[in-house]
């Protein structure tokens, strides 16, 4: 995740950039740079480490304008040095301010080269750059121009762009990462978010997946993913340019959904080395392991249960995932434990803490998955692993779960190759199917107009069933939890191969039934087992990858409109695909009831008390 920043008009932009980076900074801190508009191309200033470097920098060189971008790294696509700090440039026609990742960089790389343009970077920011130089040869407009090249990319992204030929004007796009505009009397501004831009303006626009358009300093033309123009409202928010903000959205929790691209993105960044591949920030010896104990409450406990099956598929070492709160007074044997990891967004969980402790104190090492690195588990444990969802304040976990599990499906593939389980090759395919999840994710947003159908039904149930095998088996435990969490309604989760062993009793007509598929080894079965519902009276409805849910569809029939799909992808990342779906479910089912979506009844952000 890094941060955006741009300007068209401001009297002093150098100024304006550098203190919406002070903002963004949260965002990424690898590096950082501004690059302004000037009557011959550019001017660029750009600096490694904290922003207080790029500041140095500016104050030893000044720059002078009114129209740049500027940018702070997280870097996930190259080391971190001077030559991959942003802006991007192209010659001197393009610069390019971007956050995201682009999938396919290295086809396009490769293309842009036999065309004669030549890479400073390692990053797959540059690629962007010289695609625009080169769509502006042929391009009538620099509207037309983003036109090509978001036809050309894949990945979830957001990027702003200046060109010489259009000195007027910024190109912006976003796909699965936040961007908005902001507006005032004579300027106009972009930004990652409502907080870069709010000490020059309070009236914001924010951008939906797949627009893109062009910014001068009195318009705005912005187009949607379709191509048709599209008028975004025009939000007022707080005057505090350091308040948490909901940035357009109904609720926190909404909002949070929205950022899970860009928390993988963070998080993987956080994870990866200079050559792309996963990097663990502290050294962990996994090949002399005996077994892992993941320890944890909540969604937490379910991000573990699926990290389990993961560690155990990729790297043969045998896990426990342990609900905290019952692990130390059951007396557990810990012989075979070579390492206990407590897993907590806030890292103040006091069962989990408690759990920990006992460990640490039989001897066993400790580390602690944690969102905040000033936490007490992070503190008192032997190592620490941090995920970079940024501040949550929705109750029920989103982004904070989904950087869990991309953090444990890293550690999963580091412990495999460590162990030699892995080949380079399947390491390598497990890091660019990961790479794929933040626009999957993204896409998946898209199953929101199935849901809306399903919801008023929903809403009036009692109770209801979810279904999974294998992975999904703990996705269908998350999509339980948050359904009693924020709608209220009773909701239970079961191996669907266990409904035949006594929960099948509670099927009657008319009870929901939602079942989680992927195209894997358990397909068939578990398509049975949603027949044996189905002939039973449940109101069954399926949430499944695209090719999952047509054989679904063959195989059951009669469910027109009761599918929610997500984009195919490999079985292995399946688990966080199909998480977004049954997180919009819940959201969507309580918003219908009118409860307190943030602030669920009886229910407190950090569990402090046992």
């Amino acid at each position: 995740m890094c941060g955006i920043i741009g300007t068209i008009g401001y009297p002093d932009a150098a100024d304006a950039l550098l203190q919406g980076l002070r903002r963004l900074e949260y965002r990424g801190y690898d590096s950082a740079g501004i690059a302004l508009q000037k009557d011959a191309g550019f001017a660029v200033r750009r600096a490694v480490g904290k922003l207080n470097a790029l500041a140095g920098v500016m104050h030893e060189s000044p720059l002078h304008g009114t129209t740049g971008i500027g940018h702070t790294r997280w870097a996930t696509h190259g080391e971190v040095n001077l030559a991959n700090a942003h802006p991007m440039m192209s010659g001197d026609r393009v610069a390019v301010v971007h956050n995201g990742i682009i999938e396919n960089h290295r086809i396009l790389r490769d293309t842009l080269t036999a065309k004669g343009y030549q890479f400073q970077s390692q990053t797959d920011t540059e690629v962007l750059a010289h695609l625009f130089a080169d769509a502006l040869d042929h391009a009538p407009s620099l509207m037309a121009a983003t036109e090509v090249v978001i036809a050309q990319i894949e990945g979830a992204y957001a990027f702003a762009v200046m060109a010489a030929d259009y000195p007027d004007q910024l190109a912006i796009a976003r796909q699965a990462s936040p961007l908005a505009i902001g507006l005032s009397d004579d300027a106009m501004f972009v930004g990652s978010d409502a907080i870069a831009m709010g000490d020059v303006t309070q009236r914001v626009m924010f951008l939906k997946d797949g627009d893109y358009g062009v910014l001068s300093r009195q318009d705005v033309a912005i187009k949607d993913a379709k191509g048709q123009i599209a008028n975004r409202d025009v939000t007022i928010v707080a005057a505090n340019p350091g308040l948490v903000t909901k940035e357009g959205y109904h609720h926190f929790m909404e909002k949070e959904i929205h950022e899970q691209p860009d928390t993988v993105m963070h998080t993987l960044g956080a994870f990866t080395d200079a050559d792309g591949a996963f990097a663990l920030p502290q050294e962990v010896n996994f090949a002399d392991m005996t077994g892992l104990a993941y320890l944890a409450a909540g969604t937490s406990y379910i991000a573990g249960l699926i990290g389990r099956y993961w560690m155990e598929e990729l790297a043969d070492l045998p896990v426990v995932t342990e609900i905290a709160s019952e692990f130390r007074y059951r007396h557990p044997s810990y012989r075979q434990i070579s390492l206990a990891m407590g897993i907590s967004q806030s890292g103040e969980s006091l069962d989990t803490l408690m759990a920990l402790r006992y460990m640490a104190d039989k001897g066993v090492d400790t580390a602690a998955l944690v969102n905040v690195e000033t936490s007490t588990m992070a503190r008192e444990a032997s190592g620490y692993l941090l995920t970079r969802a940024g501040p949550e304040i929705g109750v029920a976990s989103t982004k904070s779960y989904m950087a869990q599990l991309t953090v444990l499906l890293v550690l999963a593939t580091v412990a495999g190759h460590q162990r030699g389980i892995l080949s380079d090759k399947r390491r390598l395919e497990i890091e660019q199917m990961l790479a794929r999840v933040p626009r999957l994710i993204g896409e998946a947003m898209a199953a929101t107009s199935a849901i809306k159908q399903i919801v008023p039904r929903l809403a009036q149930a009692r109770s209801c069933l979810y279904l999974g095998r294998g992975t999904l088996y703990p996705v269908a435990m998350e999509g339980a939890l948050k359904l009693k969490e924020l709608s209220y309604i009773h909701a239970e989760a079961y191996a669907s191969g266990e409904m035949k062993h006594g929960p099948i009793a509670l099927i009657e007509d008319g009870l929901p039934v939602v079942a989680l598929l992927t195209d894997d080894e358990h397909l068939l079965k578990s398509i049975s087992n949603v027949l044996e519902a189905k002939a039973r009276g449940a109101d069954v409805i399926i949430i499944a990858t695209e090719s999952a849910a047509q054989k679904a569809r063959d195989e059951i029939g009669g469910l027109n409109g009761n599918i929610i799909t997500v984009p195919d992808c490999d079985a292995l990342i399946a688990p966080m695909v199909l998480s977004l779906p049954i997180q919009c479910l819940a959201y969507m089912t309580a918003v219908h009831k009118g409860t307190d979506v943030d602030q669920p009844r009886n229910l407190a952000k950090s569990v402090t008390v046992e």
